[in-house]
């Protein structure tokens, strides 16, 4: 046999072995979905369309809870906050190995987001400077260009999709221009963002893994030539400082791709869920969407309580990387725990009526939307400006939105929102 010819052949004898653990999984979780066991429910459809009364479940069970799937969750904001602050904890196992057996099986990284210190910070402070709130409020006025091109484009067909044709391509562009991207194919890239965050959910077919590889390879070959690029003729953005980095030895080629490809995701696919998921709220709640219209000023009020309410990123992990006591419970070191960052959003020990959704209330900003502790998004003040711009335009623009049709939830659990919310209003040009 050649060694061409065996290279073949355990190729098709992983990728079977890779579909037999997937189909088993898969299975397993759905056994004890439909014996009501509510962890294994919020990765089902049709229950993770809307998790909340799941998570409520869960918090009953107290602060950590246990799912039949062998899953230890933290369910209240007190104990997500407390692990997600713990460097006792981390995104990898003890040994530095991934949590994730599946995505160490195909090599599945998203820089900051898979690494513990001290690699996660030496990355990190090389690419805070860049999402500096003040250095990002340069970005506030053209973003706010964007947004008004964007809604006018789409008021001249009267009805339309806000996924599609504002909550996507808004930060998609913002994202391409704060890292001085050339001209993109923004449905591309849109389709990148929905395949490497669904990424977050693990692996679950064949055809998935394969899409997976292909959006990593053309992102790496993007980056690669970009990086090229900026190496000879460096500007004032994040990539050139970041190839700087790069030739004083503060970082490897691999990671300067892979943080580039973080960049370009993260950038823009939480955004994209924050505003159809606040604008999916606002018309649900007529009075609510009436506030904002009567006040444009509320729009990052909107942006909080939809992070508390319907947040983008519904959970994250934790590995213990030490035997640790949590809750009254004795867990064992590589012992991965769950935080439900959207229970702790709707944790009725610190928001009153948690299940209402009102912009007005107080404790609106307390959530853990974008994390805590070491991993907190780098890119939340981005998201937030981004998210305030738009809802400020929805609100200012197109006081008559109104749904046109049912909104269609994504196929996923760990982020969520909708791959589609068709509206309509009645104006045919925007204000001047």
């Amino acid at each position: 046999m050649s060694a061409k010819q065996a290279r073949a052949d355990h190729g098709r004898s992983a990728e079977l072995g890779l579909r037999l653990r997937l189909w088993a999984q898969g299975a397993m979780t759905w056994f004890f979905a439909k014996r009501g066991d509510a962890m294994a429910r919020t990765l089902q459809a049709p229950w993770r369309d809307d998790p909340y009364p799941l998570y409520a479940q869960l918090r009953a069970q107290g602060p950590l809870a246990r799912s039949k799937l062998g899953v230890v969750v933290a369910t209240t904001h007190q104990l997500c906050d407390e692990v997600l602050r713990d460097r006792r904890f981390g995104v990898r196992t003890s040994d530095g190995s991934y949590g994730d057996p599946t995505a160490a099986a195909v090599d599945l990284q998203l820089s900051l987001l898979e690494l513990d210190p001290p690699d996660h910070s030496r990355l990190r402070r090389l690419a805070a400077p860049a999402f500096r709130p003040r250095r990002l409020e340069t970005y506030r006025e053209r973003i706010a260009e964007i947004a008004h091109e964007l809604l006018d484009r789409a008021v001249e067909r009267g009805e339309f999709d806000v996924i599609r044709d504002f909550a996507a391509p808004l930060p998609i562009r913002v994202i391409c221009e704060l890292l001085k991207l050339p001209p993109l194919d923004a449905e591309r890239l849109a389709h990148h963002g929905r395949v490497l965050a669904g990424a977050l959910d693990g692996v679950r077919s064949a055809r998935q893994l394969r899409q997976m590889r292909e959006s990593f390879g053309e992102l790496d070959a993007l980056f690669t030539e970009l990086i090229e690029q900026r190496r000879a003729e460096p500007g004032e953005d994040i990539v050139s400082d970041l190839v700087a980095a790069l030739d004083d030895d503060k970082l490897s080629g691999t990671e300067l791709v892979q943080m580039c490809d973080l960049l370009l995701v993260a950038g823009f696919e939480t955004t994209v869920n924050l505003i159809g998921n606040g604008t999916h709220a606002l018309l649900k709640h007529p009075d609510q969407w009436d506030l904002l219209r009567a006040d444009p000023n509320l729009a990052s009020a909107v942006v909080e309580e939809t992070l508390r309410w319907d947040p983008p990123v519904q959970m994250t992990m934790r590995i213990a990387h030490e035997d640790v006591e949590l809750a009254g419970h004795r867990l064992g070191a590589d012992t991965a725990v769950l935080m439900l960052l959207a229970s702790a959003g709707r944790d009725p020990a610190v928001h009153g009526d948690p299940d209402r959704f009102d912009i007005a209330r107080p404790d609106r900003g307390d959530h853990l939307a974008f994390s805590s502790g070491i991993h907190y998004c780098l890119g939340a003040p981005l998201a937030r400006m981004e998210a305030e711009v738009a809802f400020r335009c929805l609100a200012t623009q197109l006081p008559d939105l109104r749904r046109a049709g049912a909104p269609v939830p994504r196929p996923t659990s760990i982020i969520h929102g909708l791959s589609a919310l068709p509206v309509t209003t009645d104006r045919t040009l925007s204000p001047t």
